[in-house]
């Protein structure tokens, strides 16, 4: 019962690869140094990715990408196909028509039951004026709102 933001959390993998998931688990650390931080299951495919990697970008999801949230969701498709991307610090890809995308250096991370927390340090942010986010409560996303 406590309404979130959605994010797209995407790296380049060692391979060249483009790996990218659905999370709703984000939030500030600090501002000064800037830190955000999200949550990825220790079972989630994409983990060695994360665990291993130096960058990461964490796209807010914009109301008008609900489809793109569930598609990053989806466990067994590609979810790159037909998603307008471009690269971002050492070829990180950047999700395009975000309400905001963070470009983080991966600063540290905390195994806390069956998840790890990523702590990032954000290294360059960009976003999208008067743009209203994508909303995610009660297990339904929700894009009208009085924001």
């Amino acid at each position: 019962m406590f309404a979130t933001g959605v994010t797209i959390v995407t790296a380049r993998a060692p391979s060249g690869g483009l790996v990218g998931l659905t999370a709703n688990s984000f939030n500030s650390v600090s501002l000064s140094p800037p830190l955000v931080l999200w949550s990825l299951s220790r079972q989630a495919g994409s983990m060695e990715v994360f665990a291993t990697g130096v960058r990461y970008a964490i796209h807010v999801l914009a109301a008008d990408q609900q489809a793109l949230a569930e598609r990053f969701a989806t466990r067994g498709i590609d979810r790159w196909a037909g998603v307008a991307h471009h690269p971002g610090l050492d070829g990180t890809p950047l999700i395009e028509g975000a309400a905001a995308t963070f470009e983080c250096f991966s600063r540290s991370q905390y195994p806390e039951g069956d998840h790890v927390i990523f702590v990032g340090e954000v290294e360059r942010c960009s976003h999208r004026a008067g743009v209203r986010p994508l909303l995610y409560h009660g297990g339904h996303f929700h894009t009208q709102h009085s924001l």
